[in-house]
């Protein structure tokens, strides 16, 4: 057992003001995995990385029953990539090199989720954007608060092109046609109430301590199940085929024992 462990600290050369970090707690068989601090959570090379090693130690310490549930201190889930620290390169060139960096890093954590040998579970209670919103839709559940807090992909307004394996991730996800529309080419900023009207997630809370008590009892709920993690992640890989093979993610067969 373990709890509060805390797993990276942003270093130097980061380009943000506060250090981004997570910590990993295990409750019984569920892991509270939390972006913590009290910032935007930009998604940078440090901030991917402890979120990397956080996924692997749940990954390690994982057994029939596991769930994992994913949240955030603070306004932000995630406000996305750091552009900031990617705007710091010291020429267009070198800016771009750095975004495109940050897009491969990025993602080996949505690999990370989408493998996961257990279910998983985000409990959105700030704004997630861009990247941030792709972090919270990768899991296989999304819970999120309706009294503040919007989910907003802000591409269009800033004027960048939406990577393939994010479209990828929101066709998995959404299965309204005109709801894709809504985030990709509108740029609207969703509100709880209407991202559930949407599909885009499962159900939206009173208050961010709603949502988090949701996801809890979601958790213990889907891990008296016991269900055997391996197969677990298979069936959810042959549910998204598309955004799994962008990722370099493949399917096996498992054939199991009591069969």
């Amino acid at each position: 057992m373990f709890a509060n462990k805390v797993l990276g600290i942003a270093g130097a050369g980061t380009g943000t003001a506060t250090a981004a970090m997570c910590t990993l707690e295990k409750r019984g068989n569920f892991f509270l995995l939390t972006l913590t601090g009290d910032n935007e959570h930009r998604l940078n090379p440090t901030l991917i990385s402890s979120l990397r090693s956080a996924l692997a130690e749940a990954k390690a310490q994982s057994v029939p029953g596991s769930a994992l549930i994913t949240t955030a201190q603070g306004k932000f889930f995630s406000n996305g990539f750091d552009l900031k620290w990617a705007e710091a390169g010291g020429s267009a060139s070198a800016n771009h090199a750095r975004l495109h960096h940050m897009g491969d890093l990025f993602k080996l954590v949505l690999a990370d989720l989408l493998s996961l040998p257990m279910p998983t579970i985000a409990a959105v209670t700030g704004h997630a954007a861009a990247a941030g919103l792709m972090l919270a839709m990768s899991h296989d559940y999304v819970l999120m608060r309706r009294d503040r807090g919007v989910l907003y992909m802000s591409e269009l307004d800033i004027g960048l092109i939406i990577p393939d394996y994010f479209m990828a991730l929101i066709r998995s996800k959404v299965s309204s046609a005109s709801a894709q529309r809504c985030l990709v080419l509108q740029a609207s900023k969703v509100k709880g109430q209407e991202a559930v009207k949407m599909g885009v997630v499962d159900s939206a809370h009173d208050s961010g301590e709603q949502a988090m008590e949701a996801a809890v009892r979601l958790g213990e709920q889907l891990g008296k199940r016991n269900w055997n993690g391996e197969v677990y992640k298979e069936i959810r890989k042959a549910m998204c085929p598309e955004i799994c093979s962008l990722l370099g993610l493949s399917n096996k067969g498992i054939v199991l024992s009591r069969l």
